[in-house]
C-alpha cells in the first residue's frame, strides 16, 4: 500500500448529503478479481448518460477539475453497503484525501486499509473548503497527515484529530498484511518454540 504523509492537490466539490457505496460503484461493477481499473467507474450512473457519454451535469465531467485528488464531500460519505470496492474505486480515479463533515463507519476504515486519507472537519470548515474550491479554479489544497492540518496557499489552515494507530497506518503504507508482517519476528520466535513439538508429533506412529 502507498503510504501519504503530506499530499498536496486539485480540490473538487462533491456538493451531495448521504453519497452511499452504491453509488461510488453500482453492483454489476463488482466482479472484478482485482483492485484494479474500477475508476472508470466510479460515480457510474451520475457520471455518464445512456450510451456511457459523459454527463456535463456531473462535478467530476467538469474540465476545470480534471485531475483532482483531493475530493470535498458532505455529512454521512461512504454510507449504503460496507463494499470496498468504493475505495478502490476513489483511489484509482486519483483520490488520496477526501474531507467531510462525517463519515460512515465501514467506509472509513476501509480508507486506511487502502491508503486513503478520510479528514473529518466541523461542517463552518467544510462549507468554507467548498465556497474557496467554488470560487477559484485551480484550488489546491494541502493535507499534512504528520501535523494533521488542511491548509491552502491563501493563509486558510484547519486542525483534523486522527488516533496514532491510524496515522501510523497511512504513514508508512500498512495494509492488514503490512501489519502482520511488522510482527514477522514475534511470529518466527513463536513458531520456533512450537517445532520441536512438532517434530515429536511427525515421529509418532498412531498405528500402534
Amino acid at each position: 500500500m502507498q503510504p501519504i504523509s503530506k499530499h498536496t492537490g486539485l480540490a473538487i466539490p462533491l456538493d451531495r448529503v448521504n453519497v452511499d457505496t452504491d453509488q461510488m460503484v453500482p453492483k454489476q461493477f463488482l466482479k472484478a478479481l482485482t483492485r484494479l481499473g474500477f475508476g472508470r467507474n466510479l460515480f457510474y450512473d451520475w457520471r455518464y448518460l445512456p450510451g456511457e457519454a459523459p454527463n456535463p451535469a456531473f462535478v467530476l465531467n467538469f474540465p476545470r477539475y480534471r485531475g483532482a485528488s483531493v475530493l470535498l464531500a458532505r455529512a454521512n460519505f461512504g454510507c449504503g453497503s460496507s463494499r470496498e470496492h468504493a475505495p478502490w474505486a476513489l483511489l484509482d480515479y486519483g483520490f488520496r484525501v477526501i474531507i467531510a463533515p462525517s463519515f460512515a463507519d465501514i467506509f472509513y476504515n476501509n480508507c486506511f486499509k487502502n491508503g486513503i486519507l478520510p479528514i473529518t472537519l466541523p461542517d463552518a470548515q467544510v462549507d468554507e473548503l467548498f465556497r474557496r474550491a467554488e470560487a477559484n479554479e485551480g484550488y489546491q489544497l494541502t493535507a499534512d497527515l504528520p501535523n494533521q492540518t488542511v491548509s491552502d496557499t491563501q493563509g486558510l489552515k484547519f486542525h483534523f484529530d486522527m488516533d496514532d494507530f491510524r496515522k501510523t497506518v497511512l504513514l508508512e503504507g500498512l495494509d492488514d498484511i503490512g501489519m502482520t508482517l511488522k510482527h514477522e519476528p514475534e511470529i518466527t520466535s513463536y513458531e520456533q518454540r512450537l517445532h520441536p513439538q512438532a517434530n515429536l508429533y511427525e515421529a509418532v506412529d498412531f498405528k500402534q
